[in-house]
């Protein structure tokens, strides 16, 4: 199987079984199934590409502390809150390399690519922007919309957004790029 479509999987892969099984169960067990799900896909991951993958990791402690919180406290408003706190931290990290190290992250992580530091400086700021963007768009849903709306973007609108921000970069890389 392709490299791209199996990391695509196993990070797509929970949030469906998160979403099949609030559906039939409830939010508690759809939580729970995303734990679970997520951890065995960072397992996965590890093992196919005998490295740690350092953003899926973030990502599930994340799951697991905020889902961990919600079900302990049996408050939902953790786990809806889960995505606004990541995207905020990573704008946040992405702003602190940037203006306080002088780093741009982005191309340490991206290594292959190879861009001016003035597009991954453009880069960055687009990353900031859109991290924050979806911080506050999930703050929105999460306060006004029902639950099983929130459910639904959370996995059918979160994702497309964020394929669709990535696609839009492959222009600034493009006119960046250097060989």
């Amino acid at each position: 199987m392709n490299k791209s479509l199996r990391r695509f999987l196993l990070e797509l892969g929970p949030l469906l079984l998160f979403f099949i099984t609030y559906r039939r169960s409830g939010m508690n067990h759809g939580i729970i199934m995303l734990i679970m799900t997520t951890t065995l896909s960072v397992i996965i991951s590890y093992i196919l590409e005998k490295k740690i993958p350092i953003i899926a990791v973030i990502g599930a402690t994340f799951i697991a502390v905020f889902g961990g919180l919600a079900i302990y406290f049996n408050n939902k408003i953790f786990f809806f809150m889960k995505p606004t706190f990541i995207n905020f931290i990573f704008a946040m990290a992405l702003i602190y390399t940037k203006f306080f190290q002088k780093k741009l992250i982005l191309k340490n992580i991206f290594e292959t690519v190879k861009m001016s530091n003035r597009g991954w400086s453009r880069v960055t700021d687009h990353w900031i922007y859109f991290f924050v963007f979806l911080g506050l768009l999930n703050e929105l849903i999460w306060r006004t919309q029902p639950e099983s709306f929130w459910v639904s973007f959370k996995v059918f609108g979160i994702v497309p957004i964020s394929l669709a921000f990535t696609a839009l970069q492959v222009y600034m890389v493009k006119k960046h790029k250097y060989h």
